[in-house]
């Protein structure tokens, strides 16, 4: 069997100025069909109760090209004007599809602002990479870091501004590869992640936590008292604005190329990982909030989820209300007193437990057992089995 599975490559963009100037002139015509689509559809729902479907944006948008006070759309390329009405129509049907859900009534499309939204514009096809170049219609071949080749096919292709200033390419790529082949687990481990160490494995492995931006946080907040200081809507200010974004791209990517060596890493020495599954949403709205986002576990669990597909390896995800810190492993008590000021605690039976290291090879087990029960009818070999016991059903008393 085949599956398509998606990769987006991003590379970072070297344009000139002139091509530059034609990077905003884009992303403005984009910011400019989303403002005017979403007042049509307002409009047209206003004065006859339903909804303009996208086909008839589309056919206006050709019709409103043609038009006087509008006819510098047509030095736009068609797709990305086209694609802006395509984002507008799926996020109005995220939103309806949020209300027949019962779901919070949020995420109605706004319009967009040319000083507060990041400038962006997407095109559908004929984005190619030349060499060291990525070649843009009506733009031209723009200079580019290709850090690596790409392998499939490429569906769309995002072009962005970064905070910094800086502009980058987002490729999303299709690509044939084979089914998932079942096959024995030779190698597992569990992962309690915590804030004091990043990770504890079972098999007592210990992950530092950097703390990327604890260790910048001196530094960022010198550069925004400096951007606090500047005068409003002066280059000085601009330039401020930037350094601080730099501050805070250069955190994001440290914490970004450590979390994917040690994703990766896991993924080669191990077949079946188990994680715990933790309320990150939650967690970041608490006190704890600064460390719980400054670790990334819900990057590390992203990370771990596609490579371990990719790799043909296992993932699975053990419930937040498994007892994983609180269960002795040896007689199978639940110390309901301990807090999260127990480091090392004592159970009933005598054994004295590490509570990051006993919550991992707690979670290693019931990955383990949740593997079983998911996987050993799927080509594995069955290790429990009524083999030469009578399985005749019950016959109510007759003989």
């Amino acid at each position: 069997m085949i599956r398509t599975i998606q990769t987006t490559y991003r590379y970072r963009l070297q344009p000139t100025a002139q091509q530059e100037a034609l990077f905003r002139q884009f992303a403005g015509a984009r910011c400019f069909v989303w403002n005017w689509g979403l007042a049509r559809k307002r409009e047209y729902y206003q004065a006859t109760g339903k909804t303009l479907s996208h086909n008839a944006l589309s056919r206006e948008l050709t019709e409103l090209k043609c038009q006087p006070a509008t006819t510098w759309l047509c030095e736009i390329y068609a797709q990305s004007l086209q694609q802006a009405l395509r984002d507008l129509e799926r996020a109005f049907q995220a939103f309806f599809r949020r209300v027949r859900t019962g779901a919070p009534k949020k995420g109605y499309p706004k319009f967009k602002s040319k000083n507060t939204d990041p400038l962006s514009f997407r095109l559908s096809q004929h984005v190619q990479i030349e060499g060291e170049f990525v070649h843009v219609p009506k733009i031209g071949r723009i200079k580019a870091i290709i850090h690596r080749r790409i392998e499939g096919v490429t569906k769309s292709a995002t072009f962005k501004q970064a905070p910094d200033g800086h502009w980058c390419v987002c490729l999303v790529v299709e690509q044939l590869v084979p089914e998932q082949q079942p096959r024995p687990v030779q190698s597992y481990v569990g992962v309690d992640v915590g804030l004091k160490t990043l990770g504890v494995l079972s098999n007592s492995e210990m992950i530092a936590n950097p703390r990327f931006y604890r260790t910048q946080i001196g530094k960022l907040a010198r550069a925004q008292r400096a951007l606090s200081r500047k005068q409003k809507d002066s280059r000085n200010r601009g330039k401020a604005r930037r350094k601080v974004a730099c501050i805070y791209n250069k955190i994001t990517n440290q914490r970004k190329d450590f979390l994917h060596k040690l994703s990766i890493d896991l993924v080669r020495r191990f077949n079946l990982i188990s994680i715990e599954d933790l309320s990150v949403r939650g967690l970041a709205k608490t006190k704890l909030s600064t460390s719980v986002l400054d670790a990334g576990w819900g990057m590390f669990r992203s990370f771990l989820t596609y490579k371990a597909d990719r790799h043909d390896q296992h993932l699975l995800i053990i419930g937040r209300f498994y007892p994983s810190s609180r269960l002795c492993p040896n007689c199978g008590a639940i110390n309901t007193n301990l807090t999260l000021a127990d480091c090392i605690w004592t159970c009933e039976c005598g054994a004295i437990r590490d509570r990051d290291l006993n919550a991992a090879r707690n979670i290693d087990t019931e990955g383990l057992r949740l593997f079983d029960e998911q996987y050993v009818t799927v080509g594995y070999t069955e290790t429990q089995n009524a083999c030469g016991v009578s399985v005749r059903p019950p016959t109510g008393g007759a003989k």
